[in-house]
């Protein structure tokens, strides 16, 4: 009975949201839903999607939790240097119209360090930044651009300094590089991709999709880069046999794509 309530949940979301759930890892899935439903005083599945359809504050819980909204400035900074000092350099040498994409960006921390790296090196005016999220309410807070002093640990202090007020434990983004990103809602697995980016950012999230869905979405950020143009993805995210999606290893967790 219990399968079958949390099956008919996954029908009932999609129906309704367009949101498959059956494309996660269903025991993460079922386990993080279950403690955020139980959490709530419900005791079935379908129970707790009747409750979302009436309380839109519990819904966007819902979708907080599927997303795992867990980010922050500069997450492996060793990483960010390479993007820093060595992969927006060379695409700046070629172009310096970039075109350049954070997919799933939660709270916005991802796309905002982005906006520091291209402001430092004299090319976010000319950038085309796009952010998208599936979750409204992660994207109502990236659009504020207000973080909890934690959020900032690994931001070098220059930085801090020059794109940041601190008010207490709050720091606001500075409004040049609010207005430099484009937020839009999303959903990865259902909604077609825009094209001829240069870099495309997603990290620790395809980690939560089944293999098939992996798959599937490999293909398409492949498609959507442009010749020579970098998927930069998560520090458990390493993509096997890459050729398959017509990519090939640039650094440790960045790909290319072929045919520069």
């Amino acid at each position: 009975m219990e399968d079958q309530d949390f099956l008919l949940f996954i029908k009932k979301i999609k129906e309704h949201t367009s949101i498959d759930l059956a494309l996660y890892k269903e025991a993460q899935m079922k386990r993080r839903l279950t403690t955020l439903r139980m959490k709530r005083g419900y005791n079935t599945f379908i129970s707790f999607f009747e409750a979302m359809m009436k309380d839109k504050e519990l819904f966007y819980e819902f979708l907080d939790r599927m997303t795992i909204n867990v980010s922050e400035f500069w997450r492996n900074p060793n990483r960010w240097e390479l993007v820093e000092q060595k992969f927006i350099p060379e695409m700046l040498k070629r172009n310096r119209r970039l075109k350049i994409w954070s997919a799933a960006c939660s709270t916005g921390e991802e796309p905002y360090t982005l906006a520091m790296i291209l402001a430092e090196q004299g090319a976010l005016a000319e950038t085309s930044l796009h952010a998208t999220d599936i979750d409204d309410g992660a994207l109502e807070k990236a659009r504020k651009g207000m973080y909890l002093d934690r959020s900032v640990r690994d931001v070098p202090a220059n930085y801090v300094k020059k794109y940041f007020k601190q008010d207490g434990l709050m720091f606001h983004v500075s409004d040049e590089l609010k207005k430099s990103v484009k937020f839009q809602k999303q959903n990865l697995l259902v909604d077609t991709f825009d094209s001829g980016y240069d870099l495309i950012v997603c990290r620790n999230v395809i980690i939560y999709f089944t293999e098939e869905a992996k798959h599937v979405l490999y293909q398409k950020f492949a498609k959507a880069l442009k010749p020579g143009g970098l998927l930069f993805v998560g520090s458990t995210e390493q993509i096997f046999s890459p050729g398959q999606y017509d990519l090939e290893a640039a650094e440790t967790f960045f790909y290319r794509k072929k045919g520069v």
